[in-house]
Parts: structure tokens; sequence; C-alpha cells
């Protein structure tokens, strides 16, 4: 009787435990902050004198140690610049630096549900069979959940206090309005004349507004991050011509960056309508066809250059992250060099802000690979039967939407990063 159940759930249970197993691995081996362990950042030094020297220390700027009257005594006393309070520590992050970091708990445990979800979805592919399988299977439900977790997580993370600022959080809203008034009146029937996604069955009421919502929240959660993963660019690439090897990128991190902006902005450009069709091969003129990919083999091809773009991303989030702390040092250097006496109060409250949102940031730029990986995956996920829930589209349709915001996320990506570079090319936006 055991063995005949074993059997009959055997992939139900090879799914399980391979999940537990991943989400345990995970854990134990500390492998979220493992990726991000020995990345270097930098700090001001408390100013206040200590019997041991000087103590590097990581507070709020404007929490000064000295009292409002000693602090007026001394500015009278002393006009001179005080070359002690300029000073910066680099240090390296380990284990326990990372665990004093604001939502680090919430990186955890996004990063281990993640990776189980998305191994989960390729063991899935990997054993799948003709016959039809439950809409509770583990893969659905875990990349389901994996969704909503992502979901909840940008929609916190982008209206944070003092995370950005309030023109980006404006920003993040319009782009919500504009995605969700693209989603209701242009989906699906405007969407083949710009963009290559023939949906085979209509999309009317309820899912029509939740497709248009689901389009609006993307547009509103990844405008801060790719515009911040410009600017890592930006300084990684020495766009800025300081050429101080501590800032910038050596020779491989640069060519990840350079290879990951230009093939994310290449996938962007395969499910756009005129550009698809250079590609695919016309059947009515085989003889005179240029390229020889066929409709099925070019869909195929889209689909592996999301996944490769992907795990560019997710190999370019460690130099992003390493520039995002070098943002900070960038901006204490020019307010070192701006005058004879210098005012450090802000890099002092840049550098802490990097140091306090350092999780914040790594959850931002781990996002949109994972978002493409998983609707990536859902959408290859074949013979899945609703059951008696009429409420739900076809899983054709399911395929179809989910291979739509895998591009989806890839295009807001490539659209808004390669839009901040633009106005930091024409210096109409510059780091400080």
């Amino acid at each position: 009787m055991v063995v005949e159940l074993v059997l009959l759930y055997k992939k139900a249970l090879l799914h399980t435990s391979l999940s537990l197993i991943v989400g345990l691995s995970l854990g134990f081996l500390k492998i979220p902050l493992l990726f991000l362990n020995a990345l270097q950042t930098y700090i001001h030094p408390d100013s206040q004198a200590q019997s041991s020297g000087l103590r590097a220390a990581i507070r709020r700027p404007g929490l000064d140690p000295l009292s409002s009257a000693e602090l007026k005594k001394r500015n009278k006393s002393k006009l001179d610049f005080d070359e002690n309070n300029a000073q910066i520590f680099r240090i390296t992050l380990d284990h326990s630096h990372l665990l004093s970091r604001l939502f680090v708990h919430h990186y955890s445990l996004a990063f281990t549900l993640s990776f189980a979800a998305l191994f989960s979805l390729f063991l899935h592919t990997f054993l799948q069979s003709p016959h039809h399988t439950s809409f509770f299977s583990l893969p659905l439900l875990l990349s389901i959940l994996t969704l909503y977790i992502w979901a909840w997580l940008l929609a916190k993370l982008t209206f944070e206090r003092s995370a950005s600022t309030s023109s980006q959080k404006q920003f993040s809203f319009l782009f919500c309005l504009f995605g969700l008034f693209l989603g209701l009146f242009f989906l699906p029937d405007g969407l083949p004349f710009l963009f290559d996604f023939p949906f085979r069955a209509p999309i009317h009421g309820f899912w029509r507004l939740f497709v248009a919502l689901w389009m609006g929240c993307l547009a509103g959660v990844l405008f801060i991050p790719a515009s911040r993963s410009a600017r890592c660019f930006w300084i990684g690439t020495d766009q800025i011509r300081c050429n101080l090897s501590m800032i910038t990128c050596s020779w491989f991190p640069r060519s990840i960056l350079y290879a990951n902006q230009l093939f994310v902005l290449f996938v962007a450009f395969l499910w756009i309508t005129p550009l698809a069709d250079i590609f695919v091969n016309n059947m009515a003129n085989t003889e005179h066809a240029d390229v020889v990919f066929l409709p099925s083999d070019f869909h195929c091809f889209r689909k592996w250059c999301l996944l490769v773009s992907s795990l560019l991303q997710i190999l370019a989030l460690r130099p992003n992250m390493q520039m995002y702390l070098n943002e900070a040092l960038l901006s204490w250097y020019q307010r070192l060099h701006a005058s004879k006496v210098p005012d450090l109060d802000y890099s002092r409250a840049k550098m802490f802000l990097h140091n306090h949102y350092l999780c914040l940031v790594v959850l931002q730029f781990l996002a949109p690979p994972v978002l493409v990986l998983l609707f990536l995956g859902l959408s290859q996920i074949h013979g899945v039967s609703f059951g008696n829930f009429t409420l739900l589209p076809s899983f054709a349709l399911f395929n179809e939407l989910a291979l739509f915001f895998a591009w989806w996320v890839t295009f807001l990506w490539a659209l808004f990063s390669s839009v901040i570079l633009l106005l930091h090319r024409h210096c109409v936006l510059y780091v400080s």
C-alpha cells in the first residue's frame, strides 16, 4: 500500500523533497548572506575623541555626540578645516555586518523562496508528462506564492521612507497609472500592432483588470531599481571620467555590466513587431529569405534570450551593488575637493543611507531577473487542468500571459535604464 502511494505521488514527493532540500540548504549554509559577502563599504569615523583613537561608527546623520552649545563654541573658536572629520574607513562586509542591515530577513526569505520555486519549476519542466496535472501542484503554488511575496516586497520597498526621493516616488506612481492605462485600453487588441503577442483567447472583465493592474504595478515598482541600476552602470563603466580605481570597476565586472545592458535592450526589441519580422522567415518567400528562423524556432529563441538575460542580470548584481556602495564614496570625494572648507554632512548622510538600505537595494536588483525566470517557468508548464474552477482562464492563455509578463519586466527595465542613461549622457541628471 505504501509503495503504491509512493509510485502514485512520486512527482509530488520529488517536488516537495527538492524544495525542502533547497530551502534548508540555502538557509543552513547562509547562501543569501554569502552572496553579498566581501563587498566593500565606507563609513565615517565617529568625530568624538576616544581613548583608543578614532572609532568607526555607522550612525544617523545629525546625531552628533557633542551638544549644541559645544558645537557653537567649537565653530566660533575653530573655523579651519578639520582633516580628522574628513577621514573615512573602508570595511569588508561579513555576516555580522549584513545582519545589522534593514530588510536583511526579507532578503533572505525572498532569496530562499525564489530559488526553491525556480528549482521546482525546472524539475517540473524536466519531468513533464503529456498527462494533465492538477492546478494545485507544488511548482504552481510555490511560484504563485513567490510572486505574491515579491509583489508585496517591491511595493513596500518603493514607498519606504528615506530610501528614495519624493520625486522618484511620484514618478513611480505616474508610471503605475500609465501601465494601468495601457493594460485597460490596449490589451489585447492593440498589442499586435506594436508587439508580437497574438493572444489566442480574449481577455475580458475581471482578468483584463487583473492583467492591467499587474502591468501598472510592475511599471511603478521597477522605475526606482532601474534608475539605480543605470547610475551603477554609469559609475562602474567610468562614464564620468573620474579615473579613480577605487570607485570604478575592473575590466571583467565592467564587461559584465556592458553585456547585461546591451543584451537586455536586445531582448526587449525581440518582441517589437517591425523588428521581430526581420528575424522571421516568411514562409511565402522562403527562397528569398535572409533569416533562417522559422516562427516556431524564433519563439523558442526568444525564450532562451529571456533566460540568458536574467542570468546576466544575476551575474551583474554584485558589481551593481559594489557600485551602489561606491556612489557614497564618490559623493564624499566630490565634496572633499569642492572647497577649502568642505561641508561633509551630505556625504555622511549618503554613506549612512547606502549602508542602512543595502539589503533593500539588493532586493530591488534581484527582483527583475527572478520575476522573469518565474514567469518564464510558468509559461513552460503545459497540460494543467483547472478542474471545476470556471472563473479561471484557459491554461493556454495563462501561459501566454506569463510569457508576456516576463517580457514586460525586461522591457520596462530596458526602457527605464536606457532613458536614465540618456539623461545622464546629456547632463540632465548627474551622480552626486
